[in-house]
Parts: structure tokens; C-alpha cells; sequence
């Protein structure tokens, strides 16, 4: 599910819904869980978990939580500086820079991240655990450790011509 917000252009993907059971003395009483995604598509991303008895509710929940933690991408052009490894619990993701035209190569819940922060070129690869919540804590992991060269060089106290050489 995408959705646009019009006052703020922010892209809104819905990663994964749980529905959980409670088994109470009459019965099972169901909850739903939802994953969601929100970015601007230019290097601003967060993620938000939302909790509620309609699907339509947790969705909200998830998304409010989303713009709370909305977190700053280091991109170089449209795709990533350089290759790196995202882990999070069991999961990792393996984030690789493609050329221009490549586009993104990624599973569900990694591609909703990539393409909310504005990632347009990039191959990704999930290492051991699949579970939707941790792949995409591990992709924002990977997303919030990359560093451009400015950056490096900044920290460095040298000039990027030094550093790429």
C-alpha cells in the first residue's frame, strides 16, 4: 500500500501486517500488527511498528511512529557510497551500489525501505533470518552506518582527492 501525504510529499509503504490471536475464557480475541515504512524519497527514512484491534488503526499507529523516527540517508547520487553489511537480530542485509540504471534489486521489506529513502540503484541480498520486522531494522542499520567521501574526509581532516586515491 502506498500513500502520499500531501503537505509533507512523505511515501508511505506498508511492510508487512501480523495478525495476532489472545485466547481468552470465550474465545480468541485477534490484534493486528503493522509494519510501516515512511520516506521523502531523498535521503529521509524512518520506520514505525503500529499495535491495534482494525488493521486500518495499526496502520495509522505505525505510520505516526514512522515520522517520530524519521532519520537522514548518506547517498551519493541515486544510489549508495559504498558497500555494507546491516544486521539486526538474526538478519542481515547485504547493500551493494549499482550503476545507473540497475534500479533496486531487493526483497519486500528491504525494497519498501530503499525506495522510501530515495535509494534508486542498488543490489541487495538477505542473509540468514527472513523475518520482515528485522530485515528492516537491519536495512536502516546498513542505511544510517554508510559515510560519503566528504564525510570521511571531513573526520579524516583531508581532502577527498586524498582519500579516493
Amino acid at each position: 500500500m502506498i500513500k502520499e501525504d500531501e503537505d509533507a510529499q512523505l511515501v508511505e509503504k506498508v511492510v508487512y501486517i501480523n495478525r495476532v490471536a489472545k485466547v481468552v475464557k470465550g474465545g480468541r480475541r485477534f490484534s493486528f500488527s503493522a509494519i510501516v515504512v515512511i520516506g521523502d524519497g531523498n535521503g529521509t527514512v524512518g520506520t514505525g511498528l503500529g499495535k491495534a484491534n482494525e488493521v486500518p488503526e495499526a496502520i495509522r499507529k505505525g505510520g505516526e511512529r514512522a515520522k517520530k523516527d524519521m532519520r537522514a540517508v548518506s547517498l551519493l547520487e541515486d544510489s549508495i557510497p559504498h558497500e555494507i553489511i546491516g544486521v539486526s537480530g538474526s538478519s542481515s542485509v547485504l547493500l551493494k551500489p549499482a550503476r545507473p540504471g540497475t534500479g533496486i534489486i531487493a526483497g519486500g521489506a528491504v525494497r519498501a525501505v530503499l525506495e522510501a529513502a530515495g535509494v534508486r540503484n542498488v543490489v541487495s541480498k538477505c542473509l540468514r533470518s527472513h523475518n520482515p520486522h528485522n530485515l528492516v531494522k537491519a536495512t536502516l542499520n546498513g542505511l544510517m552506518s554508510l559515510r560519503t567521501p566528504e564525510e570521511i574526509a571531513r573526520s579524516r581532516g583531508k581532502t577527498v582527492e586524498e582519500i579516493l586515491s
